[in-house]
């Protein structure tokens, strides 16, 4: 009993100590993580160390591949950049097995792993929610990890090397070794401790090296659900990251399989006779690189007809018009990352909102000649108000996520700003979508003969002290002004980002003249008798709308240019740097109706 809670207790220092590792080094690299992912991932080559590299450090390609989803989710990086970093976090993945071989079965472990979880923990109580926590953390992550190792050294040989049954080394034999290792990673979540439990165990003579290397070839497939499971609800791009995975390691898989006797005795060959180690630890973790470097080999010629065919799945558009495109559950632990990721849905959520604004301006009858709306026009405003509520009730989601931790003061401050911009977005979206349906109502009616209003083939007026010959004509020059305010304020026009904030502001500002000059026209009218005073009291009402959705879109633009600062660093070096300033609250809530 002792001996089993020895191999359980093993197994979960082990798992404690790789999630410690992980999230300290999260912690301590802050935004950093995004610029070398920037930088080093540019090539296909640049990729892949940057892959083999960073596995290297957190401990845990299984890691890596979701924070890879995450991070394409986000939009911080390409598929075909991240591509290359999956497939190095394989590669990368096999420094493990190597600190295991050289460190875990040739020392003695308590006598550095203690010291490193004692000022490990010394800096991560001292410095919780810091980088210096952060590296804390990793360090006695470091330290627990391989006392995990130490504990299952224990545990092995304590069993004996008859202790566990016997699988056959036939075909048969080897592919139930091969299931083994896929589950036990499945439950395990990480390949690393499938890896070292099988190391342990053929040092302890449990089992024997062909078998622990088909063990080894399982645990590499099995990998492979963490990162289908991350990509389930994810952007389309982080699906095919997924697939491309999944299609790495089971064609990886197939070839160290069928490969497997002649590698091996390669491998005790060159092992015996050359470097004089004749360790089956050694060359089963020889044999765990050798066959990873041999996928890697593999893919290079088949990766550009590989991105090619993906490339062309996961295309529902009406799937993908409702899923965030940046948000992603696995950048939530990187408050850096996860802020970036945040700007970008909601000035994707704006594009969208602004996109509804314009269009519902459209549907009104304020231009000659008045078209008939296609009957279509409405169910497509109702599906990008659905959009954009589902979105905000994503971006809601992902916020309650990342406030369940630890943040920096700045960090946590930003978050109400965030949920601000959101509801004001919304808001405009609801509110023209009622306009929007008005404006089609008063079209078919106009046409049928039976809309209050004069239908007299009047051109708009020049300027608003000409009489206008109906009301649709003289409200027309609102809805030009409110259009152009929606175009200056979409976070993804054009020239905007050259222009700033001030298009927006400007053009509230000519909206907020235009009205107030309109709505004093029309009050006049209605108490001469030009225009039945209800429907003047009518278009005055929708006007109000209208100029309820510029407020709320006037705010969310402020707010969210005022977080340029998070935007990601430009590649292009001539690109002029975003504009701040701090926005005071609510910054046209003085403007009233009277």
């Amino acid at each position: 009993m002792l001996l089993l809670v020895n191999l359980l207790g093993g197994i979960g220092l082990f798992l404690l100590g790789m999630t410690m590792l992980t999230d300290g080094l999260k912690l301590a690299a802050g935004g950093a993580l995004e610029r070398i992912l920037a930088a080093w991932t540019r090539t296909r080559l640049y990729g892949l160390l940057t892959g083999i590299l960073v596995t290297a450090l957190v401990q845990s390609s299984t890691a890596m591949t979701v924070a890879a989803i995450g991070f394409v989710n986000a939009g911080l990086l390409s598929f075909t950049s991240a591509l290359w970093v999956v497939f190095g976090s394989n590669l990368g993945s096999s420094v493990t097995g190597w600190l295991v071989a050289l460190i875990g079965f040739k020392f003695k472990i308590d006598a550095f792993a203690l010291p490193f979880i004692g000022v490990g923990m010394a800096l991560k109580l001292s410095g919780e929610g810091t980088r210096r926590g952060g590296l804390g953390g990793t360090l006695a992550g470091f330290g627990l990890l391989f006392l995990g190792i130490d504990l299952l050294k224990e545990g092995f040989g304590g069993l004996g090397p008859d202790a566990l049954p016997e699988m056959g080394r036939d075909l048969g034999g080897m592919l139930l070794a091969v299931l083994v290792g896929l589950l036990l990673t499945v439950v395990l979540q990480a390949s690393a401790a499938t890896l070292t439990v099988v190391l342990t165990a053929v040092a302890g003579g449990m089992i024997p090296l062909e078998i622990g290397a088909a063990i080894v070839i399982g645990a590499n497939v099995g990998t492979t659900l963490t990162g289908i499971v991350a990509a389930i609800n994810a952007t389309p791009n982080a699906r095919r990251l997924a697939a491309a995975h999944v299609f790495f390691n089971v064609v990886t898989a197939l070839v160290a399989f069928a490969l497997l006797s002649p590698l091996l005795r390669l491998i005790q060959y060159v092992g015996i006779h050359f470097v004089g180690d004749g360790n089956p630890v050694t060359q089963l973790v020889i044999f765990h690189s050798a066959f990873n470097a041999l996928g890697v080999l593999l893919m290079w010629p088949l990766s550009t007809p590989l991105v090619r065919f993906l490339q062309s799945r996961f295309q529902t558009v009406e799937e993908d018009e409702l899923r965030p495109h940046y948000l992603d559950l696995n950048v939530a632990s990187v408050p850096a990352l996860a802020l970036q990721a945040l700007r970008r849905e909601l000035a994707r959520m704006g594009h969208l909102a602004l996109q509804l604004a314009t269009e519902a301006t459209q549907l009104n009858p304020t231009s000659l000649p008045r078209p008939v709306p296609a009957p279509q026009a409405e169910t497509k405003l109702a599906r990008k108000l659905a959009v954009v509520e589902h979105l905000q009730k994503d971006i809601g989601s992902f916020v309650s996520q990342m406030s369940r931790q630890q943040l920096h003061q700045d960090v946590a401050d930003k978050l109400p700003e965030l949920l601000r911009i959101a509801t004001h977005f919304d808001t405009l979206s609801r509110v023209m979508y009622h306009v929007g349906v008005l404006g089609a109502h008063d079209v078919r009616t106009m046409d049928l003969g039976t809309s209050a209003a004069s239908t007299h083939h009047a051109s708009v007026p020049a300027n608003l002290t000409a009489p206008a010959a109906d009301l649709p004509s003289a409200v027309a020059p609102v809805f030009i002004a409110a259009q152009a305010f929606f175009k200056s304020a979409d976070p993804e026009s054009e020239g905007r980002s050259a222009e700033g904030k001030w298009l927006a502001s400007e053009a509230r500002d000519a909206f907020e003249d235009t009205y107030q000059t309109t709505k004093a026209h029309l009050l006049q009218a209605g108490a001469s008798g030009q225009f039945p005073v209800s429907t003047v009291y009518d278009w005055l009402a929708r006007l109000s709308d209208l100029r309820r959705a510029v407020e709320q879109g006037h705010k969310a633009s402020q707010r969210l240019s005022a977080l340029s600062d998070l935007a990601p660093t430009p590649t292009n070096a001539t690109e002029t740097p975003p504009f701040r300033e701090t926005i005071p609250a609510d910054p046209v809530s003085s403007v009233t109706d009277s």
